[in-house]
């Protein structure tokens, strides 16, 4: 299928060649758990006036609550008065899909998600110009990302660094960065690969050529880059060229991607460091690379050891 993306600069890019993301129900169950699985996978509707996205007035993109693929923007919402968030367009055409809803005795429009199929609302033809529809959704359906993530800067204004790790299974990355001060967005997702805005299933094939990454923005009046780079080298085996604990392939090798020439001397001193101290006792196989094309991962990946409960036991200390 052929969808639209935003990438991390807020840039609408497409049509992406993207395959379908297919799970049975347990899995869905697991992943999204009860509400948004009752209403995503169960066509179910959020009682009105009670989502936490009916009120949200800031610039951003309103992107599936199940796998991340951005549905609507702010520019295009509207107050309906219906008590559900209300838009008269999408971002791209081809993100939606829509067929006939028989249910309740009413014949409707009901809208789902193309990347992963879940039920977002329905479209009604009593909207604002200028298209004159009305895209009711859940907000259960959707997940909201600040425009202020896409100009890299915080909520009032100051501007923030980018950073990005290759460390393994990203769940464990992303759960250490998020919690050091001064960090403000950590992102799972892929990079170093050759397919643009790829799946998990496609990157654990371990032939699109990316690794599991955490993106960061940080405030670097807060945090520095080498206190990021120290935390890095403590949660990752920086020994081990494709392979971290029982994660083995291409995709968990260990990478620092450096976005600017003050990043890549911090990088390779910190790594010569390392290697004169002999702490591990072998060689570091980390890499230290020009920052690629980041990709997000699924929503449902993203603050996963929190979302479930798990301990971050995947990577050492």
């Amino acid at each position: 299928m052929q969808l639209y993306f935003i990438d991390i600069d807020g840039k609408l890019v497409g049509p992406v060649s993207s395959q379908r993301i297919q799970f049975d129900d347990a899995k869905w169950r697991y992943l999204l758990g009860a509400e948004v699985f009752r209403i995503t996978r169960r066509a179910g509707t959020e009682a009105p006036f009670c989502g936490d996205l009916l009120d949200i007035h800031q610039k951003g993109i309103y992107k599936c609550s199940s796998c991340g693929l951005p549905l609507f923007s702010s520019d295009s919402k509207f107050h309906s008065g219906t008590g559900w968030p209300s838009f008269f367009s999408p971002v791209a055409k081809e993100n939606i899909v829509e067929r006939v809803d028989l249910s309740l005795g009413m014949i409707r429009t009901e809208i789902l998600c193309a990347r992963c199929g879940a039920h977002l609302g329905h479209v009604f033809e009593d909207g604002p110009k200028p298209t004159g529809l009305r895209y009711c959704v859940n907000s259960a359906s959707l997940v909201f990302t600040p425009q202020s993530f896409y100009d890299k800067v915080t909520t009032d204004g100051r501007k923030l660094s980018q950073a990005a790790f290759a460390g393994g299974c990203f769940w464990g990355i992303q759960d250490s960065f998020k919690k050091v001060e001064g960090v403000i967005w950590a992102v799972a997702g892929y990079a170093g690969g050759t397919v643009p805005f790829p799946t998990y299933e496609q990157v654990c094939t371990g032939t699109t050529g990316h690794a599991e990454t955490v993106y960061l923005l940080y405030d670097p009046t807060i945090v520095s880059y080498k206190k990021l780079l120290e935390l890095f080298w403590q949660i990752h085996d920086p020994t081990t060229a494709e392979r971290q604990g029982p994660d083995v392939g291409p995709q968990y090798r260990p990478i620092v991607f450096y976005y600017n020439e003050e990043q890549r001397q911090e990088a390779f001193q910190s790594k010569e460091n390392l290697e004169k101290s002999k702490y591990f006792g072998k060689k570091i196989a980390t890499a230290i690379l020009p920052a690629a094309p980041f990709y997000p991962a699924e929503e449902y990946h993203q603050n996963y050891l929190e979302k479930h409960h798990l301990s971050n036991a995947c990577h050492r200390r």
